[in-house]
């Protein structure tokens, strides 16, 4: 990855819908060029997916719960299983595997307090394995970044 792919990625992460024309204009290449880069950054997985941010207040409120799971044990069955089961869990927005006192730290979106109190009983509580959890009920949204933090004075990267 060179200059050239990095402002492509920084960009496109602004704006997935910018047309190769424009792009190509903003970062000096043709139309062509950013298509071939788009595509080979797409075929290597570096552009995993593209998607629609929600706007959460248009659409009603949710409750955002940051959750830490200690598990009574280790091992890669324990672990293994515990990430898989978060996978199956789309109210699971994010799930960090973490070196600290606990051993997960989850994102989760419920409709309400009460559907909350329903995915710690079907995610968490009839989980043998966890030793014990703690929620952290968020008030305020104060920052959600979803871009990858493109630092402009890599020259290449391998």
């Amino acid at each position: 990855m060179d200059n050239f792919d990095l402002e492509i990625l920084d960009r496109l992460q602004q704006n997935s819908r910018i047309t190769t024309e424009t792009l190509g204009i903003e970062i000096g290449l043709s139309a062509t060029a950013v298509q071939r880069r788009i595509k080979k950054l797409k075929e290597t997985g570096i552009i995993d997916k593209e998607i629609a941010v929600v706007n959460e207040a248009k659409l009603g409120s949710a409750v955002t719960v940051i959750i830490e799971v200690a598990m009574k044990r280790g091992g890669t069955d324990v672990i293994d299983a515990f990430q898989k089961k978060t996978q199956s869990f789309n109210c699971v927005q994010q799930c960090y595997y973490v070196a600290g006192e606990n051993d997960f730290i989850l994102i989760v979106k419920a409709d309400s307090l009460q559907h909350y109190e329903e995915i710690t009983r079907d995610l968490l509580l009839n989980d043998k394995n966890i030793h014990k959890f703690y929620s952290n009920i968020a008030m305020q949204n104060v920052k959600v970044g979803l871009e990858y933090p493109i630092r402009k004075d890599k020259r290449t990267i391998t």
